[in-house]
């Protein structure tokens, strides 16, 4: 059987036929959500004041491990924030895998700063830190303490790593390249809520990370993001800045700098309240998923499943498939043949260097990023599809 007959066999034989389309990823929302959203409307608040943002905060936090959470709007507006509050602009360059979806790359745009590309590591689809290490070596120098990019001019003044797939890459590697350098750790940890990466979770070995509750994600506000830190200093800097920089007064409006009106409101923090109360239900549930995914996949000629690291606990939020060599076509034929049949896989994105927009910004070589690109096929991977394994 050729890959695109198999691929959706493989499908067909785990997910009902009867139950089609599956989606990549479809919010789980209840009764609790429910009740927890009536309960901001019948308080009456419904924008930025309301007790359901504190409470989300501190729920987020707690069920991170770290310090202090800051809703805001989107996961780009988080990172957003991130870098602007660690002083990253104009005539900056900040390191980012080209292997990303766009959004990264776009908040260090929206910064003032220059997304410089780099490759990742094969196996957990993270920046490759060994590669990382020697390309800072070969293109940067260090110069009164900062690092800057001998054939641009610029400082290169952060790391952004992206936990792919709800995977963490190896960050402890990644902290001792950024330590070497004096880079900080910024994570766009989106993808990662309810992931454990070798004993870290989002946002407790970086500076700060940035969470996303799009509707595709593991928890959902409908729209919206969190800054995660363990600094409660950074923390109410952070809240200042995205709640437009106003300093409190029962009725001045004073604000002390340019602010970003960044802050989630309370009727979105209330579903999203209830949705983290469930998480580790979602997590169970897609584990169980990737599992039944796993075995599924385990002897097909085919195509290989993607494992969460060795040493980590990954929330699976996109369940993958990887193609054994790149094969765009390949990969576009079995798309094509599945989507037929209901189950509306998706590639990987379009490497960031390959789009027009980012085609001339600084960059590593990428083998790695290029090659993934034409051998992932992402899943449907709503925690309800649980439900239908045996």
């Amino acid at each position: 059987m050729d890959a695109t007959g198999e691929l959706r066999t493989i499908l067909e034989r785990l997910l009902p036929r009867e139950a089609t389309p599956y989606q990549l990823h479809e919010p789980e929302l209840g009764e609790l959500e429910k009740a927890r959203v009536m309960e901001a409307l019948d308080e009456g608040f419904v924008s930025y004041a309301g007790r359901h943002v504190t409470l989300f905060e501190e729920a987020l936090a707690k069920a991170c491990g770290v310090t202090a959470a800051v809703a805001v709007v989107s996961g780009t507006a988080a990172l957003h924030a991130m870098l602007l509050i660690e002083g990253i602009g104009r005539d900056d360059e900040v390191l980012c895998p080209a292997l990303t979806f766009a959004a990264t790359a776009n908040a260090i745009v929206h910064s003032g700063a220059t997304p410089h590309f780099v490759d990742s590591a094969v196996d957990d689809l993270g920046i490759d830190a060994e590669r990382l290490e020697a390309y800072l070596g070969r293109i940067a120098t260090l110069n009164d303490g900062r690092v800057v990019n001998r054939a641009s001019g610029r400082c290169i003044a952060g790391i952004v790593p992206v936990h792919i797939f709800g995977h963490f890459g190896d960050m402890d590697a990644l902290k001792r390249v950024a330590d070497r350098w004096g880079l900080p750790i910024l994570e766009d940890a989106t993808e990662a809520l309810g992931s454990i990466g070798c004993g870290h979770t989002p946002g407790s070995i970086g500076v700060s990370a940035a969470l996303s509750f799009n509707g595709n994600k593991i928890v959902t506000t409908g729209g919206g993001g969190a800054i995660l830190t363990n600094d409660t200093e950074l923390a109410q800097r952070l809240k200042h800045i995205t709640t437009t920089a106003k300093l409190p007064h029962p009725w001045r409006f004073v604000h002390d700098k340019v602010g970003y009106n960044y802050r989630l409101p309370n009727l979105n923090a209330a579903l999203g309240l209830a949705q983290v109360e469930r998480l580790g239900d979602f997590v169970g549930a897609k584990r169980r998923l990737a599992a039944a995914y796993i075995d599924a996949f385990a002897d097909a000629a085919h195509w290989r499943p993607l494992r969460e690291p060795q040493g980590c606990r990954s929330n699976y939020w996109l369940n993958a498939v990887l193609l054994p060599e790149p094969d765009m076509a390949l990969l576009e034929a079995a798309l094509q043949n599945v989507h037929a049949a209901g189950y509306k896989c998706r590639p990987c994105w379009t490497p960031m260097h390959q789009l027009e927009i980012y085609a001339g910004h600084p960059r590593d070589e990428l083998p790695v990023a290029e090659s993934l690109a034409a051998r992932i096929l992402c899943l449907p991977s709503s925690p309800r599809l649980a439900s239908y394994l045996s």
